[in-house]
C-alpha cells in the first residue's frame, strides 16, 4: 500500500479542495493508499517515510521552507500541485513590490496600516514571536527543493488529480490530456 502525504503552504487551499472533488473515487483511492501527514486526516507530522508527497502553495515564510524541505526528505516522489507551487500564484505578486529599499516593509505597511479598508488605530505591524518569519520574497517550490512532477491548474480539477495520482499509485506513465488543464 502506497503512503501519501499532502500539505498546503502559502496559497488558498483550493488544490486540496480539488482532491476532495474526486468524489466517490476517494473510496477506491483509500483501498490503494494510506494518508500520512495531511490536512485530510489532521496528521501534522510524518509517521514514516512516504511514497508520494503533494505540495500546494509557494514559500512566503520560514515555516513554509522548513515544511517543504521536510516533505522532500520524507517523500520519495514530490509533486507540486497548482500554480502557486509551480509559478508562485497570487502570493508571488508580492515580489513585484519594488518601490522602496525595503519592499517587504512596504508590503506589510500596505497590508496592516495604509491599505484601503484597513482599520488599525495603533498603526502597528503584527510582530508576535509565534508568527513565522516572512521571507524577503516569495519563492517557488522548485527554488527550494527538487520537484519530481508538477500538476498545472488553478486549481487543477479533481479529474486531473485523479489521473495523476492513480498513475503514480499504480506505477503507470502519467498522461495529462490538454483539455484537463484549466485555470478557473
Amino acid at each position: 500500500m502506497k503512503r501519501i502525504a499532502t500539505v498546503s503552504l502559502a496559497g488558498c487551499f483550493g488544490c486540496h479542495m480539488s482532491l476532495l472533488d474526486i468524489d466517490e473515487r476517494i473510496v477506491d483511492l483509500l483501498k490503494l493508499v494510506e494518508f500520512d501527514r495531511s490536512p485530510l486526516n489532521d496528521l501534522k507530522s510524518f509517521t514514516g517515510r512516504c511514497d508520494i508527497g503533494f505540495i500546494e502553495g509557494s514559500c512566503c515564510n520560514e515555516e513554509n521552507v522548513a515544511t517543504l524541505r521536510e516533505f522532500r526528505k520524507q517523500c520519495q516522489l514530490l509533486v507540486g500541485v497548482g500554480q502557486c507551487a509551480i509559478m508562485g500564484g497570487l502570493p508571488v505578486m508580492r515580489n513585484a513590490i519594488m518601490h522602496s529599499d525595503e519592499p517587504l516593509l512596504e508590503c506589510l505597511e500596505e497590508s496592516f496600516t495604509h491599505g484601503p479598508g484597513v482599520y488599525n488605530p495603533s498603526n502597528e505591524i503584527p510582530n508576535d514571536p509565534a508568527l513565522p518569519l516572512l521571507l524577503d520574497r516569495v519563492y517557488l517550490c522548485s527554488e527550494v527543493v527538487r520537484l519530481d512532477y508538477v500538476i498545472p491548474g488553478c486549481p487543477p480539477s479533481g479529474d486531473l488529480l485523479w489521473e495523476v495520482l492513480s498513475a503514480l499509485v499504480l506505477d503507470k506513465p502519467i498522461h495529462i490530456p490538454p483539455w484537463m488543464v484549466k485555470y478557473d
